[in-house]
C-alpha cells in the first residue's frame, strides 16, 4: 500500500502475519538449538561422530512436530500480544505436547544414540529460551516507545484495573493518525505510590498534574477512574485546564469490546461531571408491582411522564395510558415508545388534569390500578408572576387526580414531587409542598398507598437550563446565570425515573419518598463546560442576580424533618403532614397575592428573601438587573 512520499507500509492485517510468523520461525530456531543443547549437556559437550546423525535427525523431528502442533492449535493460530498470559499458556501447552511425542517415539523405535532424557529436556530448553526472548523484547520495549509527529503526549489519572488497562492499551495502539502516547500515571491512592504499569511509574496524585504537565510536555489529560465522584471529577477537570491540558475520559470498560484504544477516549460531557454511577434496582420489586396491572401516567408528554412511560412499558403493564393536555407531547411519546404514533390505539388521553369532570371520566373508563400524577406546572419564575395559576394546576389539579384516582380505587399512586417543596420559598414550591400534603391526606382513607417522590433538577428536561444555555452559546452569547453561587442538585432523566419506579415500589404509605441527588453542582460550572464543549471559549458569562424565590442552595429535607431509611440505599422517606381537602377544595382566590398568601400559610414555607443581597458584585463577569435581559438561568426545577 503506497503512502505519500513513495515508501510502501504493508496493511495492518498483514504486518500481525508477518509478525506472527516472524516469531514462529525464531521459535523453531530456538527448538533446534534447545534440542542440541539437550545433546552436548547429555553428552558432557563431546557428541560423537556416530551420535550426531541421529541427534541431528531427533532435532529436526522435533522442529517439525513443534511446527505442526503449534500451527494446529498452539500459539501461532492468532495473534497474540508478545508475552502475554495467553501466549506463554500456549507455548507452554505446545511443547508439553511435543515431549509427550518424542517420549513416545523414543520409547517405540529405541534410537540407541538418542539419550532417552532427550524427549524432556530439548523441551525444557526449549521453552526456557522461548520465554527469556519475550522477557527481553518486552524489557526492551519498556523504555523505547515510538513516537510519530502526530502523537499526543497524555497524563492518565488512575491507576485501577481500568487505568492499567488503558496504559498498555495505548502503548499497544497502532491505528493510524494521532494517538495518545502515556506519559506520566497519577493516582490519588497512597498504595499505588510508585506502582509501575508496563514501565511508567505512578508519580504523584492530583496535585502533581500541573508540575507533570510541564515535565512531560503533555497537552492531554485521560481520566481512567471509572468509580471517581462527581466532585472529584469537577476538581480534576479544574487542575487540569488550569494546567493548559485537554481533558477526555474513558468508558467503562464493559462498554468495550476491546482492550481501550485512543479511539476509545471522549470528550467529558455533563454526565461525567455530575458523576451519576449506574443504579442498580430492585427489578424484582418494581415488576410485581407493575407487570398485568393497568397503569395511568398523567404529564405523560413531559420529560419525567414520557420517560416514566418508556420504562414502565418494560415491566408489562396489562395496559399503560398516557394522559396529557398536550396532544403533540403525546405523539411524541407514544412515537418514542412504539415507533408508530397513529393515535388510535385506546392508549392515549387527552385531558387536562383542572378538568375534574373529564378527569373522573378518563378513571372511570380506564380503571388504573397504578397512577404516576407528573403533571404540573414547574418554571419558577413564570410561576412567581401568576400565582393563582401554580394553585389550579400544581395544587387542584393534584386533587382533583387524587379524588379521581380514589373513586375507582387505585391501588398505588405516586405524586413526582420537587426538591423546591423541602422549606419552600417560591411559588413553585409552595404548590408543591401542598401536593405532598393533599397526597399524605389520602394515605389514611383505605387499603391504597399513596406516596409523593421528591428529587432536584434533571439535566435535559425541556425548558431546563441545558436548553437555555445551549441556545445562548448557538447565538453568540452572553450566557446568563443568575449567581455565581447558585447551586443545584442534578439527575438524569432515566436515573430519577428508575428511582421513583424504585420508590413506587417501596414507599411507605403518606410518607415523601426522597431520592439521593448526591452532591449539589453549581450552575456557573454547568455553564462553562457547556461553553468548552462548544469549544466557543470567547463567550462571556453574564451575573443577573437571583430572582424572588429563589434560593442560593436547594435542600432535599425540611428542617426538623426525621429521615428514615427505607429498604433502598438510594431512597429515604419522611413524614409530611396532612392537609383537609375540603380545606383546598373550599378556597377561591381573586388575587396572585390572595393566592401567595395562603400558599405561603399553609405550606410552611418562608417568603422573607430578598435577592438583591445574594448577588456578589466581586464576582467574576459582568452583573446585570434583571431587567436588562430575556433569559437568565439559576437552574429551574426541570
Amino acid at each position: 500500500m503506497s503512502v505519500p512520499g513513495g515508501s510502501t507500509r504493508l496493511p495492518l492485517r498483514e504486518r500481525d502475519r508477518a509478525v506472527r510468523y516472524g516469531w514462529f520461525a525464531a521459535d523453531l530456531v530456538l527448538v533446534l538449538c534447545a534440542a542440541y543443547a539437550a545433546a552436548w549437556l547429555r553428552f558432557d559437550l563431546d557428541v560423537s561422530d556416530s551420535a550426531s546423525v541421529e541427534i541431528a535427525m531427533f532435532a529436526l523431528l522435533a522442529v517439525g512436530l513443534y511446527a505442526l502442533i503449534g500451527l494446529a492449535v498452539g500459539p501461532y493460530r492468532i495473534g497474540h500480544v508478545r508475552g502475554s498470559f495467553e501466549e506463554t499458556a500456549d507455548i507452554a501447552r505446545a511443547t508439553v505436547a511435543m515431549g509427550l511425542v518424542l517420549a513416545v517415539l523414543r520409547l517405540a523405535f529405541g534410537v540407541p544414540h538418542v539419550p532417552r532424557s532427550m524427549p524432556f529436556t530439548a523441551p525444557m530448553f526449549a521453552l526456557l529460551g522461548m520465554f527469556t526472548l519475550r522477557f527481553l523484547v518486552r524489557s526492551w520495549r519498556w523504555g523505547r516507545r515510538v513516537s510519530r509527529e502526530q502523537d499526543v503526549q497524555a497524563i492518565v489519572f488512575g491507576a485501577g484495573h481500568s487505568g492499567r488497562q488503558l496504559v498498555r492499551g495505548l502503548h499497544r495502539d497502532t491505528s493510524e493518525g494521532t494517538r495518545y502516547v502515556p506519559a506520566a500515571l497519577l493516582d490519588d491512592d497512597p498504595g499505588k505510590r510508585r506502582l509501575n504499569v508496563d514501565g511508567l511509574r505512578v508519580t504523584g496524585t492530583r496535585e502533581a498534574i500541573a508540575r507533570e504537565a510541564e515535565r512531560t510536555n503533555s497537552s492531554a489529560l485521560i481520566i481512567a477512574a471509572s468509580t471517581m465522584e462527581g466532585e472529584d471529577v469537577r476538581d480534576v477537570t479544574e487542575r487540569a485546564r488550569q494546567a493548559g491540558l485537554d481533558v477526555l475520559i474513558m468508558p467503562p470498560l464493559n462498554e468495550m469490546f476491546h482492550s481501550p484504544r485512543g479511539a476509545d477516549l471522549r470528550q467529558l460531557n455533563l454526565e461525567d461531571l455530575l458523576g451519576r454511577q449506574r443504579i442498580e434496582l430492585d427489578q424484582t420489586a418494581i415488576r410485581q408491582s407493575i407487570a398485568g396491572k393497568r397503569v395511568l401516567v398523567t404529564g405523560a408528554g413531559g420529560s419525567i411522564g414520557s420517560e416514566l412511560c418508556r420504562q414502565l412499558d418494560k415491566y408489562g403493564p396489562a395496559k399503560l395510558v398516557l394522559l396529557d393536555r398536550d396532544e403533540s407531547a403525546m405523539h411524541a411519546a407514544q412515537m418514542s415508545m412504539t415507533g408508530r404514533a397513529l393515535l388510535d390505539d385506546g392508549t392515549l388521553a387527552l385531558c387536562d388534569i383542572r378538568d375534574s369532570q373529564s378527569l373522573a371520566t378518563v378513571f372511570e373508563r380506564e380503571q388504573p390500578q397504578v397512577v404516576f400524577h407528573a403533571a404540573a406546572l414547574k418554571h419558577l419564575t413564570l410561576l412567581e408572576q401568576f400565582p393563582i395559576e401554580a394553585w389550579k394546576t400544581n395544587v387542584l389539579g393534584t386533587l382533583n387526580v387524587l379524588e379521581a384516582a380514589q373513586a375507582v380505587g387505585v391501588e398505588t399512586f405516586v405524586n413526582v414531587s420537587t426538591d423546591k417543596a423541602a422549606w419552600p420559598s417560591s411559588v413553585l414550591g409552595y404548590s408543591k409542598r401542598l401536593a405532598e400534603r393533599l397526597t399524605a391526606s389520602f394515605a389514611s382513607a383505605g387499603d391504597a398507598t399513596y406516596v409523593s417522590v421528591r428529587f432536584g433538577n434533571v439535566l435535559g428536561s425541556r425548558g431546563s437550563v441545558i436548553t437555555a444555555f445551549t441556545a445562548q452559546i448557538e447565538r453568540g452569547g452572553p450566557v446568563t446565570v443568575t449567581h455565581p453561587d447558585v447551586e443545584r442538585f442534578f439527575m438524569l432523566i432515566p436515573e430519577a425515573c428508575q428511582l421513583v419506579l424504585q420508590a413506587s415500589a417501596i414507599g411507605t404509605d403518606g410518607e415523601v419518598m426522597v431520592l439521593a441527588m448526591g452532591k449539589p453542582v453549581k450552575i456557573v460550572d454547568v455553564a462553562r463546560t457547556l461553553i468548552e464543549m462548544a469549544g466557543k471559549h470567547d463567550i462571556e458569562i453574564q451575573y443577573t442576580g437571583l430572582r424572588p424565590g429563589e434560593k442560593l442552595s436547594e435542600q432535599l429535607f425540611t428542617p426538623g424533618e426525621e429521615i428514615k431509611t427505607s429498604e433502598h440505599p438510594l431512597v429515604s422517606h419522611v413524614n409530611v403532614p396532612a392537609i383537609d381537602p375540603q380545606l383546598v377544595r373550599a378556597q377561591y382566590f381573586d388575587t396572585d397575592a390572595d393566592a401567595l398568601a395562603w400558599m405561603v400559610e399553609h405550606s410552611g414555607g418562608h417568603r422573607d428573601h430578598d435577592p438583591s443581597k445574594d448577588i456578589d458584585i466581586t464576582a467574576e463577569g459582568p452583573i446585570l438587573s434583571p431587567d436588562s435581559v430575556a433569559d437568565h438561568h439559576g437552574g429551574e426545577n426541570i
